[in-house]
């Protein structure tokens, strides 16, 4: 689990940093196929699932299919880096998936194709939110598969005994973090690296901010943001945080072994969590501020099938695509519910999945309706990321001043903004 969600719902775009160890081929078989009267061949790729009996599922559609031969590529490591490096060559897949969709640099140098036709009647079906994502100048670009959130899981025992109810604000949170540390048990984990990899959208979000403006200007540069910062800064100062967690955010064993009595975490850690803790524990999206400002939030992501470009079979890619993420809902079902825990990309499905029905992963399922903000906005590309990212790295971990820090992001993203959009 730890890589394919770390990699979708990570700050920003290639935070995975796992060697590159791709595997598969297309078994000899040209590229483009058909021009026998043979039917199509196609190569499909993804990123490594953690979760088991995934990639055996993804072969079995493909297999299914009556129009092409699609050989699956199954790709560990930095994927993200290794598919878009292959979209610079005549080399790459007819298909892939990428997380939250293609950035806008491979729809700016047409390395993908527009989707927007394979949708048809089917569009008010999907996440809006995430095809708005997926989008760019009112044109799809990608088809999300199945939808990842990110939330605050908590220990309704220890809240219990410590008097303390589940937080409403950040400085509700804090003060919990600090009545449930001790010992044993720390109050709060949001990742070894303090926050990091994982805080930057909440924060934001919860200082009634973004990271881009509805007209795609610099979003941040705001005394609340500075302020929902600091008190990032204010957790890892107040020694509240796990840190050195045998594993980091993205799986839940430093929550059901008592190492922490909340942690900042995925949907696709419920059902281990149940199965460790079943019936003490509840789920939280990350507090707004404080009383008068911002709003609670969620992250949301998604991976996103893609039709490269550079296809030979252009339109045989298209109609696959078409097949399996558009007509083929029994196996969406499928993909979202029985190889791991995730939200079907399709409301009628989502109704469908049984296992989001009751409990806490209901309660999951409202804060995705209520409170969910897809990661990052298509304009905010992979430098203005990093900067982001180092920002807070000095902000969290070393007590640098947020407004000076965030007066840098806005440099490094203005300029971005202008390279794309001039």
């Amino acid at each position: 689990m730890t890589i394919s969600r770390r990699q979708v719902l990570g700050l920003g775009t290639g935070l995975a940093a796992m060697a590159v160890a791709g595997c598969g081929s297309n078994s000899g078989r040209p590229s483009s196929g058909g021009s026998d009267g043979s039917k199509p061949a196609l190569q499909q790729w993804y990123h490594q699932y953690g979760e088991a009996g995934t990639q055996q599922a993804v072969e079995k559609y493909a297999k299914a299919y009556p129009d092409a031969t699609v050989t699956i590529q199954w790709s560990p490591g930095d994927y993200e880096k290794k598919a878009a490096t292959a979209l610079l060559t005549d080399q790459g897949p007819d298909v892939f998936e990428y997380p939250n969709g293609p950035t806008i640099d491979m729809i700016k140098g047409n390395q993908v194709v527009e989707l927007t036709d394979l949708l048809g009647d089917a569009k008010s079906d999907f996440n809006a939110a995430l095809l708005e994502r997926m989008s760019y100048q009112g044109k799809l670009y990608a088809i999300p598969q199945v939808i990842d959130m990110q939330l605050l899981v908590y220990r309704k025992s220890l809240l219990s005994a410590a008097g303390v109810q589940p937080p409403q604000t950040v400085d509700e949170l804090l003060a919990a973090a600090k009545k449930l540390t001790n010992n044993k048990t720390k109050g709060l984990f949001v990742g070894n690296d303090g926050g990091v990899g994982v805080l930057g959208g909440p924060a934001l979000w919860s200082a009634g901010v973004d990271y881009l403006t509805k007209d795609n200007q610099f979003g941040f540069d705001d005394p609340a943001a500075f302020e929902s910062l600091r008190k990032l800064r204010e957790f890892w100062t107040s020694k509240v945080l796990l840190l050195g967690a045998p594993t980091d955010w993205s799986d839940p064993a430093a929550f059901t072994q008592g190492l922490t009595a909340m942690q900042f975490t995925g949907l696709w850690t419920l059902p281990v969590i149940e199965k460790a803790l079943p019936g003490d524990y509840g789920v939280l999206p990350w507090p707004k501020l404080n009383a008068t400002t911002g709003a609670p939030s969620v992250p949301v992501g998604a991976y996103g099938a893609c039709v490269n470009a550079k296809s030979k079979n252009l339109d045989a890619a298209k109609k696959f695509v078409k097949w399996l993420w558009v007509d083929q809902t029994d196996d969406q079902l499928d993909f979202a519910q029985s190889y791991g825990f995730h939200v079907p990309a399709r409301k009628t499905l989502s109704a469908k999945a049984e296992k989001l029905k009751s409990g806490p992963a209901a309660d999951a399922v409202k804060l995705l309706n209520e409170n969910g903000h897809p990661q990052n906005p298509m304009l905010w590309s992979p430098k203005a990321s990093s900067a982001y990212s180092d920002a807070l790295n000095k902000i969290i971990r070393g007590g640098a001043d947020p407004a000076a820090e965030i007066k840098t992001v806005k440099s490094v993203t203005e300029a971005e903004l202008k390279r794309i959009t001039g």
